[in-house]
């Protein structure tokens, strides 16, 4: 089964967050493909991951840049998996059926909106009853990643 693990964005931004995640992937040497809700998500996103940090890399691309086998890091707003990742993040409240294909689901959800916390724990119920390890991770008022649950 798919271990997934919730973030609880209260003190970062996805667009904080979500390098420093596929950071951790990619020194990992993990594939990774991030779901998107829209096409306007995915291109704020190709952008963001090209100019976050002046001194990091972080190799992604989205399906418009080709070889989608090719990239590391895949951006798309469709349930596939075309560069064989095994991780899948997952943003803006998508509720994918495709995560028994992966060994790692990072659903990343904004804590400052409740109806995202609401939707993000009918999200935890489902994945535990279909037998999936879940895991919370919340920040600390120091900004370091805790394991809840």
């Amino acid at each position: 089964m798919t271990e997934v693990s919730f973030y609880h964005l209260e003190r970062q931004s996805l667009d904080q967050v979500l390098p420093k995640l596929m950071e951790r992937v990619m020194g990992a040497g993990l594939r990774a493909v991030v779901l998107a809700g829209s096409r306007e998500r995915v291109e704020r996103l190709n952008t963001l991951l090209w100019t976050y940090d002046d001194a990091s890399f972080l190799p992604h691309g989205a399906r418009e840049d080709g070889n989608l086998a090719e990239h590391p890091i895949f951006l798309t707003t469709e349930e596939e998996n075309p560069n064989g990742a095994t991780v899948l993040a997952v943003i803006d409240g998508l509720k994918p059926t495709y995560i028994g294909d992966f060994d790692r689901c990072l659903d990343i959800f904004n804590g400052n909106d409740e109806a995202d916390v609401s939707d993000a724990r009918e999200r935890w119920k489902k994945y535990k009853a279909d037998g999936h390890e879940v895991v919370y991770w919340q920040q600390s008022p120091q900004g370091k990643w805790e394991k809840k649950g």
